[in-house]
């Protein structure tokens, strides 16, 4: 009886499982031309201010929901973080948060702004720990196939103590 049942059991748990994994959300990159010339802009800019890129990612992203996007930090480094959204866009926010879920930086562009849909911010971290930037950005559309550039940038060397060109 029970070499029959517990077949039954696996087969029951496997369907469940699988049920589930419909749920979970992916990682999807994304292509946009425009925003290709912007990423590579970005990338030389802070290279000459003394950057190293550590991280950089597009994605794929929804009208008006967030992209928890986890990275870990150190202690004392200077790190610069830049989100880009589509262009077609009208509203654009990143909200970070420490591993205590405490907000610490919040920065919102609007399309008619000079640099709109580019956010871009330095930081420090107190602590090292994981830290979670959202990105978030508004559609006139309410466009399901946005795209996003996420980059993350660490300062390098003796070129600590210049404020880098925002």
């Amino acid at each position: 009886m029970k070499n029959r049942i517990i077949p039954f059991l696996l087969l029951s748990l496997g369907l469940t499982a699988s049920a589930y994994a419909q749920d979970v959300i992916r990682l999807q990159t994304c292509r946009d031309d425009l925003m290709g010339k912007q990423v590579d802009s970005l990338k030389n800019l802070y290279s000459k201010d003394g950057y190293i890129l550590l991280k950089e990612a597009s994605i794929n992203m929804e009208s008006e929901f967030e992209m928890p996007v986890v990275i870990p930090l150190t202690e004392g480094s200077w790190y610069q973080f830049i989100f880009i959204g589509d262009i077609t866009s009208r509203l654009y926010e990143v909200r970070m948060y420490d591993w205590n879920e405490r907000q610490v930086i919040f920065q919102q562009k609007r399309w008619g702004d000079v640099d709109g849909n580019i956010i871009s911010y330095s930081y420090i971290p107190k602590f090292s720990e994981f830290h979670m930037m959202k990105p978030v950005q508004v559609n006139k559309q309410k466009k399901k196939n946005l795209c996003g550039y996420v980059m993350l940038f660490k300062k390098t060397g003796a070129e600590n103590n210049t404020q880098p060109g925002n």
